[in-house]
């Protein structure tokens, strides 16, 4: 018996003439026509790899929550999903709605490379790894709890989602392997087996 986590990316929040800004928990964009077809992806990925949720989990914002309805309709389930404050996005402090050269003016290239490399948040920004991970941990070990074969998808964003390979107890190991940022739309899969958590894959893109 196993448990399977698939970590999902909410798709593109910015159209091909926006200006991306580093949008945190407190601003709530909803889908762009890309981002909707990226969790149309993801429906179809689902169905056709037999990987259909038994549960759904999202965080509180609109992006993950379209994300979310948008993937199980196309899986062709109904499926119920809940919300976890849990899964909300980072507070980006005084970096909230920048674009990112204004974010590497105030922090700097190696600041953003520690962020992407090793989930170190630089100074300013709020949030608690220690908590995302303890968080990620219990979130873990109560879906486990029974081993029954049970798949759940989690949609969420970029600052959460790359601190859950925490579980398998080499997040190290796992980052030597694997770039720990998760691209909008794209997908990660851990799965609890013979009382280990470990990475089936991380960053897929469906089509």
């Amino acid at each position: 018996m196993s448990t399977t986590l698939i970590i999902a990316r909410h798709g593109n929040t910015f159209g091909p003439n926006d200006t991306p800004t580093r949008v945190g928990r407190h601003t709530d964009l909803p889908l762009v026509e890309s981002g909707i077809e990226q969790a149309k992806a993801i429906g179809k990925h689902l169905k056709e790899n037999r990987l259909i949720p038994d549960v759904v989990y999202t965080s509180d914002l609109q992006r993950t929550v379209q994300t979310a309805s948008i993937a199980i309709k196309e899986s062709g389930v109904s499926n119920p999903f809940f919300k976890l404050e849990m899964f909300n996005e980072i507070d980006y402090g005084p970096d909230e709605n920048k674009v990112e050269a204004d974010v590497i003016a105030r922090i700097g290239e190696q600041a953003i490379k520690d962020w992407d490399d090793h989930a170190k948040a630089p100074d300013g920004w709020k949030v608690d790894p220690a908590q995302i991970i303890k968080n990620w941990e219990e979130f873990a070990e109560q879906i486990c709890a029974f081993d029954d074969d049970e798949t759940a998808l989690i949609v969420t964003s970029n600052g959460i989602a790359r601190f859950a390979p925490y579980i398998t107890g080499d997040f190290d190991g796992f980052r030597k392997e694997h770039k720990i940022k998760l691209s909008t739309g794209a997908l990660g899969i851990l799965k609890h087996e013979g009382g280990v958590w470990r990475c089936e894959g991380w960053n897929i893109k469906p089509k």
